[in-house]
């Protein structure tokens, strides 16, 4: 009997701390372990006892680069236990807001974390600084398209990192109008580099197929990343409120995460970008639609890999709905919404950068935080990761045990993972697998 142990003690290129250990016996992976190794903190423990209109702030310190993600579905969760409806013009400003997160965050996983597997080089700084070469080209780019993204941000909701703007029921500040002009500019500036990135992206032969069904948000009158059901991939639909039953929480004990898989069916899941366009390709904004229709034929995809090209059709996805909403919105002047506080439940579902995001909040009567909980995207694909790497070193074991690791390593960033998210739970169901 031979037995050989693969171990990566540090994987490079992602958000936060992971490494995996593999072990093979008899030229079969008889054990592997995706290991998330950024320490629990427990948020959701953190916010008991508090107000409900301080928790979305304290919450979106979860995760610096997501972190309007996460201020967005715990005010969701909010006003939704105290049966608050926004305003046209509150979900039109938190649109813009988003779309600035998505296109600043995609472009960071895209050209800095994912440009050097593309390139076939160890990081970023191998690339020269000029325009002559695709890296050196394609770098610029990124600069100017997450530079936007941030100002569009910025713009909307005062920061991009922990917007201090968005509140329970509103912004406390409303944007100044005379701005949107230099933002369309800037957006309309970028749209070529954006197209540009979504070819390079296309052009990459990386291949890793594996039929994972897929998970999201849809709003059957537009592609939101906000407001919607859940379907999966055979059409099934589940309620925002429902969505926590939907899962099956499976504690991993060398994992500082749990995962998760469908409670009817037991079976893994993919979540993010790939998902997304999976599932809502027809919903894209009709000028990203005109500009890719031969990328587009390329989905629905079963390569992890297109994960990347899926983010980078994202990135034009939320420039062109930015655009669209700037050149016809009009700020009237109003106030956040408030209603009497009551005692009540509220869930919040949106798609963060990595996938869906869901806050549940339990509001007593006085207004304080009497529950809390969490669930973040990487959790939910950390099974399918697995799943995808043992199918990888099954059939790849006469490869050379460096080339091995290295893919590894893309096949993981792929799925643009956040480890230090995935570690903020503190509820824990013991299953016996």
């Amino acid at each position: 009997m031979h037995t050989e142990e693969i171990t990566i003690d540090s994987i490079t290129k992602i958000e936060g701390s992971a490494s995996l250990k593999v072990v093979l016996e008899d030229n079969q992976v008889k054990e592997l372990e995706f290991i998330i190794q950024d320490y629990r903190r427990f948020y959701t423990e953190g916010v008991k006892g508090k107000p409900m209109v301080a928790v979305p702030s304290f919450l979106s310190r979860i995760c610096g680069t997501c972190s309007v993600a996460h201020l967005f579905c715990a005010l969701e969760a909010i006003e939704k236990s105290q049966g608050i409806t926004l305003s046209d013009q509150t979900k039109l400003l938190r649109r813009l807001t988003y779309d600035g997160l998505m296109i600043r965050d995609h472009a960071l996983h895209l050209y800095f974390f994912v440009l050097p597997d593309l390139l076939g080089i160890d990081s970023i700084l191998e690339i020269p600084d000029d325009t002559t070469s695709p890296g050196g080209q394609a770098l610029h780019d990124a600069f100017d398209i997450k530079r936007t993204g941030n100002n569009l941000s910025v713009a909307m909701a005062g920061a991009a990192i922990h917007a201090p703007l968005p509140t329970v029921g509103g912004f406390l500040k409303l944007p100044d109008p005379a701005g949107f002009p230099d933002l369309i500019r800037q957006l309309e500036d970028i749209r070529p580099k954006v197209i540009r990135g979504i070819r390079m992206f296309a052009d990459w032969k990386e291949t890793m197929i594996r039929n994972s069904d897929y998970l999201c948000l849809r709003n059957d009158r537009q592609y939101d990343f906000i407001e919607g059901e859940i379907i999966n991939t055979n059409g099934k639909r589940v309620k925002e409120e429902e969505f926590h039953s939907f899962l099956k929480s499976v504690v991993i004990p060398y994992s500082q995460a749990e995962g998760y898989v469908f409670s009817d069916t037991h079976e893994d899941f993919l979540v993010g970008s790939l998902a997304r366009i999976n599932l809502n390709r027809d919903l894209l904004n009709s000028r990203t639609a005109a500009d890719l229709v031969e990328i587009l034929k390329m989905f629905p995809s079963n390569n992890v890999f297109h994960n990347n090209l899926a983010q980078a059709i994202e990135i034009l996805q939320c420039v062109d709905d930015a655009l669209d909403i700037l050149r016809m919105i009009k700020i009237n002047d109003e106030k956040p919404v408030h209603v009497p506080v009551k005692a009540g439940i509220g869930v919040g579902v949106i798609e963060a950068p990595r996938g869906i995001l869901y806050h549940m909040a339990e509001v007593n009567g006085q207004g304080m935080i009497s529950n809390y909980d969490v669930i973040v995207p990487t959790a939910q694909n950390q099974i399918n990761i697995e799943n995808d790497l043992k199918k990888y070193f099954n059939e790849n074991l006469s490869k050379d045990r460096g080339e091995m690791r290295l893919e590894a390593e893309k096949i993981i960033r792929a799925y643009d993972p956040c480890m230090s998210c995935a570690t903020n739970f503190l509820n824990i169901e013991w299953i016996e697998r």
